[in-house]
């Protein structure tokens, strides 16, 4: 992650913008805007999407190498894990490297017991389905309850979070645009 932070600052500073017109283009605080970028704060997806949007990046761009190498085909033992803002569950990166991806397609692993309280919202759309376990997806406060082999799509753009209830782990797979890791 903190490379994420440096790659901010280096964007910032790259499109000759001070902390406060950044402030003003995202809508986030200005002493949350320093704080990330000396690494001493935590970054949601939604803070990250809009410094994305506006330093002209792809939210992608924070989480890979310099130099993209198109791929294709990702081997089990090639996936990487990784894990956002402090949170329980885990991401498996399942995407190919390539110009212009438009889908972001990801395995999610919920522990048990696992009750996200932040809820979010951003544009897009996602879709999951559940390999293993159980899942509650909360939509604009909505409760919907999956089992294995069900499968969750909604715009984005609703106010969403998640928890699951077994004290087993949960396996999703989720497929969502915009790209965002």
């Amino acid at each position: 992650m903190e490379d994420i932070f440096n790659k901010i600052k280096a964007l910032r500073l790259q499109n000759n913008l001070t902390l406060k017109e950044l402030s003003e283009e995202t809508g986030l605080s200005l002493s949350f805007l320093s704080q990330i970028e000396r690494g001493a704060s935590s970054l949601s997806i939604t803070s990250l999407k809009k410094l994305a949007d506006a330093l002209g990046v792809s939210m992608i761009y924070f989480f890979e190498e310099e130099k993209i190498n198109q791929s294709y085909l990702i081997r089990e033992g090639d996936q990487e894990t990784f894990k956002m803002n402090r949170g329980e569950q885990q991401y498996v990166r399942l995407s190919g490297t390539f110009h212009d991806r438009k889908l972001e397609p990801i395995k999610v692993i919920l522990p048990p017991n696992m009750k996200e309280e932040q809820s979010y919202r951003h544009s897009g759309e996602e879709l999951y389905y559940v390999l293993q376990g159980e899942v509650i997806f909360y939509l604009n406060e909505i409760r919907h309850h999956l089992k294995a082999g069900d499968t969750i799509h909604f715009p984005s753009e609703l106010l969403h979070t998640w928890e699951n209830p077994t004290s087993e782990k949960t396996v999703l797979l989720s497929v969502s645009t915009p790209i965002i890791f």
